[in-house]
């Protein structure tokens, strides 16, 4: 198996990169969405969404994105897309949501692209 990522990996244009740094950077928030795991995190994180946030040391950047659920900043700020989706799914979002906000399709424009085969940029 090879380890040459190949040119212009890292140059996608609107396509955030999870790799080593971006795991670091959003180390603390990715703890929080994965301890959403266990029914009695989630019930605390409902009580007191703040408080929770600032019990995993997260950065006023992050915390401000998760209280506000702004997904995108959650994925600029070291997200990655498999935790962020946890907090989703306890707000009743699907992941073909989360794609819609992604790709600013809406969420039934993004699953209808999805069905027709994917969604076709250029």
């Amino acid at each position: 198996m090879s380890t040459d990522s190949g040119a212009g990996r890292l140059d996608l244009p609107g396509t955030p990169i999870f790799d080593g740094d971006t795991s670091r950077r959003g180390l603390r928030m990715n703890k929080l969405f994965m301890s959403l795991r266990d029914a009695g995190n989630r019930e605390r994180f409902a009580a007191g969404e703040a408080a929770y946030c600032q019990g995993f040391g997260l950065t006023a950047e992050q915390e401000r994105a998760v209280l506000d659920r702004d997904w995108q900043a959650m994925i600029d700020l070291g997200g990655s897309i498999f935790y962020v989706y946890k907090l989703a799914m306890m707000d009743g979002r699907s992941m073909q949501y989360l794609g819609g906000v992604f790709t600013g399709m809406g969420e039934d424009d993004f699953l209808a692209a999805m069905r027709a085969g994917g969604r076709r940029d250029g």
